[in-house]
């Protein structure tokens, strides 16, 4: 499948204000700078449709992007943001759980984590409530292009062995380089699977 154009809808802190056009919906969410703007722009091929920063927290509202007029990138705020205060991590929680719990049009979350980096419990923390809602995702290993090949595959392999103790099989892999574009043919291709099953 291929992207032809993307356009910004809207950005907000409610759920009540998504899109309800009945059109599909797959959300984007990791720890602060896993590089989910740089993925999403990567998907796009639009540099400049996602705000990427090198400042972590930067995205704090849930961001609707149409796709070639048929479906959505949202992009959700990153969870785990250490210097955001209490009272904004409770509100960006508030609305990412009622997004993800109450949206019909969710058809898969990508949750991005950072290929460098062994299992963090607050990304397995995450998965683990996923499944316990029901909420199909995907893990999508971000950065690939940073470390070796060697190491990536202990690291992914570290990953599968630490999900195993909760869950009878993996859900769906993805690993990805926002700087090569390494990833962006099958992500596009299982987004365009699921949308012909609908």
């Amino acid at each position: 499948m291929k992207i032809k154009e993307a356009v910004f809808v809207i950005s907000n802190s409610e759920f009540s204000k998504c899109p309800k056009d009945g059109k599909a919906e797959y959300a984007f969410i990791g720890r602060s700078n896993v590089g989910k703007s740089s993925l999403i722009n990567m998907l796009t091929d639009n540099k400049k449709l996602a705000k990427t920063s090198g400042r972590p927290g930067k995205t704090q509202l849930i961001n609707h992007f149409l796709i070639n007029d048929d479906w959505y990138i949202v992009d959700l705020p990153g969870y785990g943001y250490a210097k955001a205060s209490k009272t904004s991590r409770r509100e960006w929680e508030k609305f990412i759980v009622d997004y993800l719990t109450k949206s019909e049009q969710l058809l898969n979350v990508f949750v991005l984590l950072d290929s460098r980096l062994e299992p963090q419990k607050i990304d397995i923390e995450f998965m683990n409530w996923c499944g316990e809602k029901e909420i199909p995702f995907s893990m999508v290993f971000t950065k690939i292009d940073k470390l070796s090949s060697s190491v990536l595959q202990k690291n992914l392999a570290k990953y599968k062995k630490e999900m195993l103790k909760s869950w009878d099989a993996l859900p769906p892999v993805f690993t990805t380089s926002s700087s090569s574009a390494f990833g962006k043919e099958r992500i596009l291709n299982y987004i365009g699977e699921i949308n012909l099953t609908r």
